[in-house]
């Protein structure tokens, strides 16, 4: 752990799970929540006019689905080499090695929404549109092991709970401000250049914000690039059972039950609604998130989080299935709001569990694994979505997802039947 933390005690002393703002009261944490806000604020401004953008060039659900596929390749690829860089020991003084990662890797994403700028505002072609996305996926490959890794140096083991808690509270914040904003926004400008300008504004701020984190020293070896110290994550997952329970439960289930990918079509073609009730519906899973997220900052830790876990993963299934039958925008705003509950539950008991039995010196290589993931979760089931509705419909697509969800909870606790008796995650 960092010798630099800063030193200010937590909560009156108070146990960290007693105290809500345990890991903010780290000015380096906070500078840190804030700048990945931003970024994720213009992140998901970006995804709305992208999907409104392309499907109203094209009316095709394959192209949708090709925005995510485009960015999880370079992250699927990368993996190993993404991991090991974030773990490399650290230079005589200046920067961290993973603070500069994550400052390169910013950077790159805000050039990237620069150049979608660019592109949109002379209507070029389409696969340029997608030669972007593959530089923003080398970006998010490497900014998600190096900038994670950064991020639990700066705030002690017995604030990771409520860490991770924070870390999905900001997350979903940016979900719920920036759907909005990016509906607003194509409202207001008439088309999505603005929007790609105002992401790059966003993704700069964070830059800065970053950069005026302290350094952070590192007490771990350099270790010459190998394939055993590529694999050493992949291997450390593999031989801890409940990790890889946990990100496999939530790979398999948000690749079938993911329905985010396909809001285009529903607000369009099924719901009849604009941008900005576009904006609404990719909003409502963060807004449920957030509430969910707030709660668990204030209630104490869940005690049996392993069947939290599951039950909640079985609940984001039950959902999904009523949301690819609604024809009610409200009760599909509702759905989708309760789906971001539930999955903001296994968010937390997932990251939790993974920065607590990881080692700081494969805290890079286990952040590059979990998030192919991710990243295979979302981006890969948005092309999963995508073409199974250009081949079946988006309702059938939604549905059989959200059937497949369940299955998978019922498969995995016949698999590691361990998970099922996972109780308190206990801060050590």
């Amino acid at each position: 752990m960092s010798s630099s933390k800063q030193k200010p005690t937590l909560h009156n002393g108070k146990a960290a799970q007693h105290d809500p703002f345990a890991a903010m009261r780290f000015r380096d944490y906070r500078l840190f929540s804030i700048g990945r806000v931003l970024l994720f604020t213009g992140g998901q401004m970006q995804t709305v006019a992208l999907g409104w953008e392309l499907y109203e060039r094209t009316n095709s659900a394959m192209v949708l689905g090709f925005i995510g596929l485009a960015q999880v390749v370079p992250m699927i690829a990368l993996t190993l080499i993404t991991g090991h860089v974030a773990d490399k020991s650290d230079a005589e003084g200046g920067q961290s090695q993973r603070k500069r990662i994550t400052l390169f890797s910013i950077l790159l994403l805000a050039l990237c929404s620069i150049a979608l700028a660019f592109i949109s505002f002379n209507k070029g072609a389409i696969f340029l549109v997608y030669a972007c996305l593959l530089l923003t996926g080398v970006g998010r490959a490497f900014l998600k092991p190096a900038g994670d890794a950064l991020m639990w140096q700066l705030i002690p083991t017995s604030a990771f709970t409520n860490a991770a808690t924070w870390n999905s509270s900001s997350f979903q914040l940016a979900s719920v401000i920036g759907p909005a904003l990016g509906g607003f926004s194509i409202a207001i400008f008439g088309n999505a250049t603005g929007v790609y300008i105002l992401s790059a504004i966003a993704a700069l701020s964070c830059f800065f914000l970053t950069a005026a984190i302290k350094p952070q020293k590192t007490n771990f070896a350099k270790e010459p690039i190998s394939l055993k110290t590529l694999a050493a994550g992949a291997e450390f997952v593999w031989n801890n059972q409940l990790i890889l329970a946990a990100i496999t439960l939530d790979l398999f289930a948000v690749l079938l039950g993911g329905a985010v990918a396909l809001l285009p079509i529903f607000a369009k073609d099924i719901l009849q609604v604009g941008p900005v009730e576009l904006g609404y519906l990719q909003a409502a899973p963060s807004i449920g998130a957030l509430i969910m997220a707030a709660l668990l900052v204030y209630l104490p830790p869940i005690r049996k989080a392993g069947p939290a876990l599951l039950w909640s993963v079985v609940g984001f299934g039950v959902v999904t299935i009523i949301f690819g039958l609604s024809r009610w925008v409200w009760l599909s705003l509702l759905m989708l709001a309760l789906s971001g509950a539930l999955d903001s539950i296994s968010v937390v008991i997932r990251h939790t569990l993974v920065q607590i039995r990881t080692p700081d010196h494969l805290r890079g290589r286990v952040a590059a694994i979990n998030s192919v993931f991710i990243s295979a979760s979302n981006e890969l089931g948005g092309f999963e979505s995508g073409l199974t509705a250009a081949l079946f419909g988006p309702v059938l697509s939604v549905v059989a997802g959200g059937i497949g969800t369940i299955l998978v909870v019922v498969a995995t606790a016949a698999i590691w039947p361990e998970i099922r008796k996972l109780g308190a995650l206990h801060e050590d």
